[in-house]
């Protein structure tokens, strides 16, 4: 019997790292979609309740955090790091 892979639990801020991380192909649809909010001019609040759950009203600095760290590596995957992904 296979058992089903856990995705790992968003973090508040993203692992740092200069290459692709398991972090980064478990949560990649998180980047799509708020690669495709910030195209849209979503705001920070609408990200951080739409895609991460969070209610920005009751955790502000939190919502602020997790959005612009994960905006920030979304636009590094664009730019940088999607070049790891064809290597595979």
């Amino acid at each position: 019997m296979q058992v089903a892979e856990k995705t790992p639990p968003l973090a508040d801020s993203v692992p740092c790292s200069d290459n692709l991380t398991a972090y980064d192909r478990a949560h990649f649809t998180i980047y799509m979609k708020l690669l495709t909010a910030t195209d849209d001019e979503a705001s920070v609040e609408e990200m951080a309740k739409d895609i991460f759950g969070i209610d920005p009203a009751l955790e502000p600095a939190r919502a602020q955090k997790m959005v612009h760290s994960h905006v920030k590596r979304a636009n590094w995957i664009l730019k940088s790091g999607y070049k790891e992904l064809f290597a595979d």
